[in-house]
């Protein structure tokens, strides 16, 4: 037998002797390293690909609470919007999420959500000038707020008027849900009533699929709410230039802050630099905080009757209450900040309710890195949400 063949023969079974010797070490390597892990929590991830988020869409507090009961009151595992979800409960895991943001996890939206609501290209922060947050820190701070309030009391009297009064009765998530919306296009947009009801079917359409399994089929929520959220920058990007030409074409420069909306500041801010915020951008922030906005405040005014209907008692004391405020103010006079300081009494059922029924179904982060609570492990990448206390 040729020997250069026996020899290439002898080195091709040493290499793939010692492949195979790597392999299996690396494989050992491997097990012994996950054995040496917490086990996962418990739970189940329900349907391939839509995993058991209609389940929690449905009804979130009765998917939490039941989950708590059959795994671990304190952690499972579940899947979510397409995503392998560890869901915390507990003020105990609440406090560990927020004591490590920005060290075991980090903040993160849905698929669905982020889609729906942002431009692909529309960066988070302005190239120059100031970044977003900044400039929203300024339109809602107090001294901001204040000059808002006889307008929102102006629009809070005229909804009364038109949609509650003529009726002997009321479906009041959805007048709630309107309003919530109208006051904040107006404050957000300072828009026409017109250009309110351009944007009201879209962002319906929009909010109704912001959480569902991101499969971009024709019927499924996911495909309304991602063309609901297009039709809805549309039309804000067809505001924005509206409302950039204006401002171009007015003398005055819009230097008193106190007489703008947040998009009139957002333009005025952008006008200012060579790179300011597109109207893409614009858009989408705007968009966001719209979202941000809408739901909390429409459902809160929901829980906040309905547990006045409850309880007559706290319902006489808030209407005495306001009854004394009203008493002090002259015919038609508008209420003010000052008012809004003396219903402390009222401030305060406000605050029982969402302690009791918080307007948002939870708040989803991403894990950065391994980490370990409770005694489970908690994966790289894996997502994790965490509801309000059941």
């Amino acid at each position: 037998m040729d020997p250069m063949f026996i020899f290439t023969l002898g080195i091709t079974n040493l290499i793939a002797f010692l492949l195979l010797t790597l392999i299996i070490l690396h494989q050992r390597s491997k097990t012994t390293k996950s054995s040496q892990l917490p086990k996962l929590p418990p739970g189940k991830f329900g349907w391939p690909i839509i995993g058991e988020t209609l389940s929690y869409v449905t009804s979130p507090a009765k998917f939490i609470r039941d989950r708590m009961v059959t795994y671990s009151p304190e952690v499972f595992k579940t899947s979510l919007a397409g995503e392998k979800t560890i869901v915390f409960c507990g003020p105990k895991a609440n406090k560990f999420l927020f004591s490590n943001e920005g060290k075991l996890v980090n903040y993160w939206l849905p698929k669905s959500v982020t889609h729906a609501l942002s431009y692909p290209t529309a960066n988070a922060d302005s190239p120059s000038g100031k970044p977003s947050h900044e400039i929203s820190y300024m339109f809602l701070r107090q001294d901001t707020i204040k000059h808002y309030v006889p307008m929102v009391h102006s629009m809070v009297q005229q909804h009364l008027s038109t949609c509650w009064s003529p009726n002997l009765e009321v479906k009041v998530f959805n007048l709630a849900k309107k309003f919530a919306f109208e006051l904040s296009c107006r404050v957000f947009l300072n828009a026409t009533l017109e250009q309110v009801r351009d944007i009201a079917k879209p962002f319906s359409l929009m909010l109704e699929g912001i959480l569902s399994v991101p499969i971009n089929f024709p019927g499924t929520p996911y495909y309304k709410a991602i063309n609901g959220g297009k039709l809805v920058r549309e039309k804000l990007v067809e505001i924005i230039k509206e409302r950039r030409k204006e401002m171009c074409n007015k003398a005055d420069n819009y230097d008193d802050d106190y007489e703008l909306d947040l998009l009139s500041r957002l333009i005025n801010d952008s006008n200012k630099f060579d790179k300011g915020l597109s109207e893409e951008e614009i858009a989408s922030k705007i968009i966001g905080l719209m979202f941000a906005g809408f739901y909390p405040s429409s459902t809160t005014i929901a829980f906040l009757i309905g547990n006045l209907a409850d309880h007559p008692q706290v319902y006489e004391k808030v209407y005495q209450e306001q009854i004394k405020i009203a008493e002090s103010k002259a015919a038609g006079e508008a209420l003010t900040w000052v008012d809004l300081q003396k219903m402390k009494y009222s401030w305060n059922v406000i605050c029982e309710t969402m302690r009791l029924s918080s307007p948002i179904p939870g708040n989803f982060r991403e894990a950065k890195t391994d980490f370990t609570f409770a005694g489970f492990h908690i994966p790289k990448g894996w997502k994790v949400l965490f509801p309000p206390i059941y």
